[in-house]
C-alpha cells in the first residue's frame, strides 16, 4: 500500500487470515473501525484546514491588491550583534 492510499473504507473492508492461536477478530474488526473513524475525522479537519487556509490567502491577496503591494515591507532587518548599542 502506497502512502496516501490509507483511508476508512480501506481500513473498514480489510480481512485478515484466522489461526489457531490468532488475535480475536471481533476486537480486531472493532479496532480498525475505530481506526476509521478516527480517519475520517483527521481527513475532515485536514479540508475544512485547507479551505480556511485557502478563504485566507484569498483574502490576505485581494487586500494586498486593494492596499497597494509597498505597504507592508516585512519585518526590520537585524542588526549585527543583536539589540546592543555600541558606544565607542
Amino acid at each position: 500500500m502506497a502512502r496516501g492510499d490509507l483511508h476508512a473504507g480501506r481500513v473498514r473492508a480489510a480481512r485478515f487470515g484466522r489461526r489457531w492461536r490468532g488475535l480475536d477478530p471481533d476486537q480486531v474488526y472493532a479496532y480498525l473501525d475505530l481506526l476509521a473513524d478516527e480517519i475520517e475525522r483527521l481527513t475532515r479537519e485536514v479540508v475544512t484546514a485547507r479551505t480556511e487556509t485557502n478563504r485566507i490567502t484569498r483574502a490576505l491577496r485581494s487586500s494586498a491588491t486593494a492596499h497597494g503591494a509597498g505597504c507592508w515591507r516585512g519585518p526590520e532587518p537585524r542588526r549585527r550583534g543583536g539589540n546592543r548599542r555600541r558606544y565607542w
